[in-house]
């Protein structure tokens, strides 16, 4: 059976001695009688040899950034430099193949009816370019959707290929949604099957902005506040009683890219800084030209959001004027 090894003599630990207790912790020279202070250790002083310490880092990514001139902002939002940072890139790419005559949702004016049909669109859950996408393939050709009489000729099967055509989602619903669009201009929005004016709603309703939107929603199946937002806001260049707007979703935008948060300062910054404006290309008279440069800003604001390209255009619009 084993046993313990018993400690020999040679492993007992040795006894302290007197002398080895005068002797402080930590130092061999020092004596230390016992009930005396222990002396504190002090950091030696730097010399000319030892280097000063370093000041910590800072991260440049946590500072504040400065705000770009709101000036610049909307110049540069209303020239034609910001559109591609507006676009998706099918669509560059598209203009880049088809020429400059193409019909988008970025850069041409549309009647209040092909207005009606982007904001049916672009109401549906799909992405910006989704629905910028299946915009400019039923308004160009070889489709050319853009009257209530050449939806309904085409019916929901003709629809229904052009959709598919532009490989988009939610496809079945919004043919029949965009067919149903068409019957109610024809039947009750409209003066017939060409008219694309939809005066009669503004008429019947006294032109005032919200019966506007109440009737429409009356006799639009999918057209919910979401739609009818996005419809005001691009109507506006033509109604002038829906003029000033901007939707929570613009507003967003606008707020990102530094600029007023409400569609009246919005305005008022337009108006101040009209003379100094560029309007090239917008129609109309003056009034009509602060609209529709309104409407482009609100546009390109929500539109840069949606792509991702805020500081970009920020950086842009800081470098435009330098």
């Amino acid at each position: 059976m084993p046993h313990k090894k018993s400690k020999t003599s040679a492993e007992q630990p040795p006894s302290r001695t007197p002398a080895d207790s005068s002797k402080e912790p930590g130092s061999s020279t020092s004596t230390y009688k016992k009930g005396s202070p222990v002396p504190s250790k002090r950091k030696a002083n730097p010399t000319k040899d030892t280097p000063p310490s370093k000041a910590p880092r800072r991260s440049a990514r946590g500072a504040p950034q400065s705000q770009p001139d709101p000036v610049k902002l909307l110049k540069y939002l209303l020239s034609p430099a910001s559109l591609d940072s507006c676009r998706p890139k099918d669509e560059t790419e598209d203009l880049k193949a088809r020429g400059s005559g193409l019909r988008t949702y970025s850069s041409s004016d549309f009647s209040p009816f092909e207005e009606l049909v982007c904001a049916v669109i672009l109401s549906r859950p799909i992405s910006h370019a989704l629905g910028l996408r299946s915009i400019r393939t039923l308004f160009n050709d070889p489709y050319g959707y853009t009257t209530p009489k050449k939806i309904r000729e085409a019916g929901y099967d003709g629809v229904r290929k052009a959709l598919d055509a532009a490989r988009t989602q939610h496809r079945q619903k919004t043919a029949e949604e965009l067919v149903m669009l068409a019957n109610a201009v024809v039947d009750r929005l409209g003066n017939g099957e060409e008219d694309v004016s939809l005066e009669r709603v503004r008429k019947e309703c006294g032109y005032d902005g919200e019966k506007e939107k109440a009737m429409l929603k009356a006799h639009i199946k999918g057209l919910g506040k979401t739609g009818l937002d996005i419809f005001a806001r691009r109507i506006q260049a033509v109604w002038p009683n829906h003029y000033p707007f901007a939707d929570q979703r613009t507003l967003s935008g606008l707020q990102k890219l530094a600029l007023p948060d409400t569609a009246e300062r919005l305005k008022k910054l337009l108006d101040d800084l009209w003379a100094g404006m560029d309007v090239a290309g917008l129609q109309g008279d003056e009034d009509e030209q602060k609209r529709r440069a309104f409407v482009r800003i609100l546009e390109r604001a929500v539109a840069v959001d949606l792509e991702g390209n805020v500081d970009a255009v920020k950086a842009e619009a800081a470098r435009s004027s330098e």
